[in-house]
C-alpha cells in the first residue's frame, strides 16, 4: 500500500475512533443541559470559524461555480441534516439503538456511490460489508438490546435517515476532494450549514443557561465541538483524497471495538471471546471492502 494511502486509512480510523466516543459522551450532554439543537449551533459556528481562520495560514483556492453548487447540497446532507437529525435522534433513543442503525451506513453508501458516482459493486467488497456489519452488531448487541419500543421509535427512524444524509455527503464530497484542499472543502461546506441550522438552532441556543453547566459537561461540549466535529470531519474528507467512500465507510464499524477498548482500559468492561469474535469479524469486513477496492484500482 502506498504510503499516501496508508496515511488516508490513518485518518479515517482516527476520525472512527473518535466517532465511536461521541456516543456516549454526546448523549451525556442532552437533553439536562443542553438542547441537541443548541450543540448543533455551537458545533457548526465553531467548526466554521476555525476552518476560516485557517485561510490565515493557508491560502484560498479558488472554486468553480459547479463545486460550489455541489458543496451547498454537500452541506445540506452532511452538516446541517446529518448533524441536527443525530442529535436529535440520539436525544430520543439509546446509544446502542443510534449505534447499531449508523453501522448500516457502509450498505447506503456501497448503493449510493453505485448510482451517483459509478462506483463497482465486487462480490469481495459486499462480503466485507456484510462481514463487518454482522460483526459491529455482535459488538454492540452484547451490552444490551435493540429495541423498537414506541418511546424509541422517532429517534430511531431520526438516527437512520441521519445515517443515509451522511452517506450521501460522503459520496459528493469524494469528487471534490480530488480537485480541492480538505480545508477548502470544509471551510465553505461549514459555512453554508451555517445558513441552514441558524434559524432552526439559534432559539435553543440562545435559551440556554451555561451558568449551570458544570465543568466535565463543558469537557464534554469542548469535545463534541473540536474532535467530533471540527478534526473528524477533517480526517474523514482528508482520506477521501485516496480512498472510495464505501471503504472510507466501511471503518465506521471500528467504532463500536473502539468503544470497548475504552471501557477495558476504564475496567468498566472485560475482554471476553464475544469481543475477540466480533472484532475479528470486523477487521475481516474492512479488509475485504478495501481489498475488493483495490482490485478495481478505485484507490
Amino acid at each position: 500500500m502506498k504510503r499516501e494511502n496508508l496515511s488516508a486509512h490513518f485518518a479515517v480510523l482516527g476520525a472512527n475512533v473518535i466517532f465511536g466516543l461521541n456516543y456516549v459522551i454526546a448523549k451525556g450532554i442532552m437533553p439536562v443541559w443542553m438542547a441537541p439543537r443548541a450543540i448543533i449551533f455551537l458545533r457548526v459556528t465553531g467548526a466554521a470559524a476555525a476552518f476560516w481562520l485557517t485561510t490565515i495560514w493557508v491560502k484560498k483556492e479558488k472554486v468553480a461555480r459547479a463545486d460550489l453548487k455541489r458543496m451547498f447540497v454537500a452541506a445540506f446532507f452532511g452538516v446541517a441534516l446529518n448533524q441536527i437529525l443525530f442529535f436529535e435522534g440520539l436525544n430520543l433513543t439509546t446509544p446502542i439503538n443510534a449505534s447499531i442503525i449508523m453501522v448500516g451506513t457502509p450498505i447506503l453508501v456501497l448503493v449510493m456511490s453505485h448510482f451517483i458516482i459509478k462506483e463497482s459493486v465486487s462480490g469481495m467488497k459486499m462480503a466485507g460489508i456484510l462481514l463487518g456489519f454482522s460483526g459491529a452488531a455482535f459488538l454492540i448487541l452484547r451490552n444490551g438490546q435493540f429495541s423498537l419500543r414506541s418511546d424509541t421509535t422517532l429517534g430511531n427512524l431520526l438516527v437512520l435517515i441521519n445515517a443515509a444524509s451522511y452517506g450521501l455527503f460522503l459520496v459528493l464530497v469524494k469528487p471534490l476532494m480530488s480537485r480541492y484542499r480538505p480545508l477548502t472543502v470544509m471551510r465553505i461546506v461549514f459555512s453554508f450549514g451555517l445558513i441552514f441550522v441558524i434559524p432552526v438552532t439559534i432559539g435553543p441556543f440562545l435559551h440556554t443557561d451555561f451558568r449551570v453547566i458544570p465543568l466535565n459537561i463543558w469537557l464534554s461540549i469542548i469535545y463534541v465541538v473540536i474532535f467530533t466535529t471540527i478534526l473528524a470531519y477533517l480526517l474523514n474528507n482528508y482520506s477521501l483524497k485516496k480512498i472510495s467512500p464505501s471503504a472510507n465507510s466501511s471503518y465506521i464499524y471500528l467504532q463500536p471495538v473502539m468503544a470497548s477498548l475504552v471501557a477495558i482500559a476504564a475496567g468498566k468492561d472485560r475482554l471476553t471471546l464475544t469481543e475477540v469474535l466480533a472484532s475479528l469479524l470486523i477487521f475481516a469486513g474492512v479488509y475485504f471492502v478495501n481489498a475488493g477496492r483495490r482490485k478495481k484500482h478505485l484507490a
